[in-house]
């Protein structure tokens, strides 16, 4: 049953992220994960349930990266910190989803509100609560200057990934600049 589970939340994801949310049918789903179309409606009832269950596969997984951010900014310097932000972003499942996400969240507003919270949310919360115990730093509102560390690290190739499907030029090195640019403008 769990293999099964996985194996259709994959091709879900696949399928939607491809097709969209009205384009993708149970019945795609479930041959491209080789169940049958009941073992679909076992497992996850309804198309609209499979659709959350994508979504909060990919919440799961941002939070997961979250509480590993918090240990990495403990640790690292922020240049890795980062790489491994942008490395996590502009991956290959989360910027279809965040496109697919955005053109559903007028048919699914409280789950659009739900990613954004548990997710993209999440990481500024937690860069929030670490920043300003970062060696070197001096952070008087850390909502703000997580703001910013994500901003300069991340926008401009987030920007780019989610209306490009091109690979963003050279987003690791773009994400080291990005940091010591926060660095020099938050150095005691």
């Amino acid at each position: 049953m769990t293999r099964s589970r996985a194996i259709i939340l994959a091709a879900a994801h696949t399928g939607f992220v491809r097709h969209g949310y009205v384009g993708t049918n149970v019945d795609e789903i479930a041959a491209e994960a080789g169940v049958s179309k009941r073992t679909v409606y076992n497992i996850y009832g309804d198309k609209e349930t499979l659709f959350r269950a994508v979504v909060d596969a990919a919440i799961a997984i941002a939070e997961r990266f979250s509480a590993a951010l918090a240990h990495d900014l403990a640790v690292d310097d922020l240049e890795g910190v980062a790489e491994r932000l942008v490395g996590s972003v502009l991956s290959d499942r989360v910027i279809p989803l965040r496109r697919l996400l955005i053109g559903e969240s007028r048919r699914f507003p409280e789950l659009a509100r739900e990613y954004y919270d548990r997710a993209p949310g999440l990481v500024l919360r937690t860069l929030a609560a670490h920043l300003p115990r970062h060696p070197g730093l001096r952070i008087d509102d850390a909502e703000t200057a997580a703001e910013h560390f994500a901003f300069l690290v991340l926008g401009p190739a987030l920007d780019r990934a989610l209306f490009d499907d091109d690979e963003p030029r050279d987003p690791r090195r773009r994400a080291r600049a990005g940091a010591a640019a926060f660095r020099r403008a938050y150095s005691r």
